[in-house]
């Protein structure tokens, strides 16, 4: 093994710079799969953070405009949601539904303790709310099923609107003025920056009384169990549609009556999406990188040709076919994995400075605060994927030179003396 490395240092230091030259696209083709993997993993890893906190198996449905005529009914009503069909949800879909809850908001109340304010709105909701969606209860506690049995004035607030209302006071358990109302605090909340993010919440009953709701929802969550794939989940929003469809007299078919937005249908999508994401830069980078094997094949051609008679003695001696084919596939692999690793280190640099300036990327919009770009590095896996692939590609580089060595006849390489 020493003196198949001394050969091999002693090779790469008679061609030098046609060795480099060609290692440069090997480095190269590296360099660009991991800076591409490391840019589509940013991407993956903001949707990651984005779903974490959230139940993935829920559904979200949201009033709509009807699109089609129906039952003598003209297109173009809006189908308000209402307690009836909260109630249709909790016992028509016991099979596939966990747990149900439903919100109804209130605009634009000043929260005031003391001298201080803020001006938020209000979100009737119902215990399961933390179940859903990425809230996250940092004091005290969230509503139980007693706040909304008895609708008591009990109010969760923001962490950013409790700093500018108690400064560094402690707020559970002290009581705030919400546009004339007296709540209780009983919880503070953070979360990932969603659309409601400064929103403070009280029960559900309880908004729903007090500033005269009626029986009208502003939308309807719940959770869900035994819908793995798409299929299972198309079939149930189809009847769940038809079941509502029913309260308010719309065509069951009519998409747009009420929205259902479906978690797990947007998160097997998603999986799919990153997947196709995957692969796609694993193409482009294998492509890149085969420009540097087919160069690597070229010089391991001019070795062999210019390691002829030298070939010719080794087998005249006795070297049998599989000695010389073992060598020139280890020079081929050494050249292509050095060169593979420098590319590789330089690419994990690039992702380290990527995810130093560009490493927690958010965008605002209407008050919402998206993640769509996070720690765009690689792991070790990534680094075990892409050693496979030089090696492989080392080997595939130096097979077809390493066969026509292998296959050297000893009288014909002395004709060349």
């Amino acid at each position: 093994m020493i003196d198949t490395l001394h050969e091999l240092y002693a090779t790469i230091k008679r061609n030098k710079l046609r060795t480099a030259l060609t290692g440069l696209a090997v480095s190269w083709g590296i360099f660009m799969l991991i800076v591409l993997l490391g840019a589509g993993n940013g991407l993956i890893h903001a949707f990651e953070e984005s779903s974490s906190g959230q139940a993935l198996n829920s559904m979200r449905i949201y009033p709509g405009t009807t699109t089609l005529s129906y039952d003598g009914l003209k297109e173009g009503r809006y189908i308000q949601l209402d307690n009836r069909d909260m109630k249709d949800t909790e016992e028509q879909f016991t099979d596939n539904i966990i747990n149900a809850g439903a919100t109804v908001q209130q605009g634009s109340v000043n929260i005031s303790y003391g001298e201080q304010y803020v001006s938020t709105s209000l979100m009737g909701v119902y215990p399961n709310y933390t179940e859903v969606e990425a809230v996250k209860i940092t004091e005290g506690r969230f509503f139980n099923i007693n706040d909304l049995k008895e609708r008591r004035k009990v109010i969760v607030l923001h962490e950013k609107s409790a700093e500018v209302l108690y400064k560094e006071q402690p707020a559970i358990g002290t009581f705030v003025n919400a546009g004339g109302i007296v709540y209780q605090v009983v919880g503070i909340y953070k979360d990932s920056g969603n659309s409601n993010s400064l929103s403070a919440y009280i029960p559900f009953s309880t908004l729903q009384t007090i500033y005269n709701k009626g029986d009208k929802l502003s939308n309807i969550i719940f959770t869900t169990k035994g819908l793995t794939d798409e299929a299972d989940n198309e079939a149930f929003e189809k009847s769940y549609r038809k079941a509502i469809a029913q309260n308010h007299r719309f065509d069951p078919t009519d998409n747009s009556a009420i929205w259902i937005s479906n978690r797990m249908t947007q998160y097997l999508q998603t999986q799919e999406a990153m997947s196709l994401l995957r692969t796609a830069i694993w193409v482009i980078g294998i492509f890149t990188l085969l420009s540097g094997i087919v160069g690597v094949s070229n010089i391991m051609l001019i070795t062999v040709k210019e390691r002829t008679r030298e070939f010719g003695i080794r087998k005249a001696l006795g070297a049998k076919p599989r000695q010389i084919l073992w060598l020139i596939i280890i020079e081929s692999v050494a050249i292509t994995t050095l060169f593979g690793y420098i590319g590789m280190v330089a690419g994990i640099g690039v992702t380290e400075w990527m995810d130093t300036l560009f490493g927690n990327q958010t965008i605002e919009a209407g008050g919402a605060s998206e993640t769509i770009f996070t720690d765009p590095t690689v792991d070790i896996s990534i680094a075990i994927q892409a050693t496979l692939t030089l090696i492989i590609a080392g080997t595939l580089a130096g097979l077809f030179p390493a066969r026509k060595a292998a296959h050297i006849r000893p009288v014909e390489a002395m004709n060349q003396l």
